[in-house]
């Protein structure tokens, strides 16, 4: 049995994950999607206090409270800022790292650094009367939609889980200063429909760990785990 830990990107919950979840539980395997502080039903904690910090240690909370070992550690967008920093923490408890169209920072790099374009968010963030509220994307015409949902009944499935993200977590650096943390294989999983004029930072050639790059893509938009459950979810098992 291979436990899978599934963390949602910003603005959105651990229901993201509620069609992929069943198809990795009937393989036989645990699976655990917890909603990050400040969505979903802890919408109310959100603040200007809560960052990237917040959520790292909602993760390694769960897993020491869970007692969690060999973990495959996926986490999608801004998520990908979270799973390094938590594996930075509990190196020896986690198996593989997946981005999952996801942010791969460097130490020391915010959302900013990762992706430049997320600093137009943080000025509005700041200038606006909330001083600290980053509202989610607009949905864009296809095949972009909201967060590359397009059919109807998925967004609006997917609008009733969506909420403000706060500018902390776009500011705050990841750590990456645990040496134990380089030895973690990873796994980089990229949806290719992609918005005009977005542009991902390349995955080197060679891993922090010294084996070759493992790049697998998907032919649909960023909420993969909502538009092709299956196929990502069997991507995810031949981590297992």
């Amino acid at each position: 049995m291979t436990t899978y830990l599934l963390v949602h990107g910003a603005w959105h919950t651990g229901e993201c994950w509620t069609r992929v979840t069943p198809l990795l539980e009937a393989a036989g395997h645990r699976v655990l999607a917890p909603t990050l502080t400040g969505y979903g039903d802890t919408v109310h904690l959100a603040g200007p206090e809560v960052g990237l910090d917040t959520h790292v240690a909602d993760v390694t909370g769960l897993i020491r409270e869970e007692d969690l070992t060999d973990v495959v550690l996926v986490g999608h967008s801004y998520a990908g800022l979270v799973i390094s920093s938590v594996a930075n923490e509990l190196p020896d408890r986690i198996a593989r790292l997946v981005y999952l169209d996801a942010m791969v920072p460097e130490d020391g790099e915010s959302a900013a650094d990762v992706l430049p374009v997320t600093q137009g968010l943080i000025d509005l963030a700041l200038a606006s009367e909330s001083g600290w509220r980053v509202p989610p994307m607009p949905e864009l015409p296809p095949p972009a939609g909201l967060f590359g949902v397009t059919d109807p009944d998925d967004v609006a499935w997917l609008r009733t889980m969506l909420s403000d993200q706060p500018v902390r977590c776009l500011q705050q650096p990841v750590r990456l200063d645990n040496p134990a943390t380089r030895a973690i294989p990873r796994t980089h999983i990229h949806c290719t429909v992609k918005p005009e004029g977005f542009s991902r930072r390349p995955v080197p050639a060679v891993q922090p760990n010294g084996t070759p790059a493992e790049v697998w893509e998907l032919p649909t938009g960023h909420d993969c785990m909502i538009t092709m459950p299956v196929e990502l979810s069997e991507l995810l098992l031949k981590l297992a």
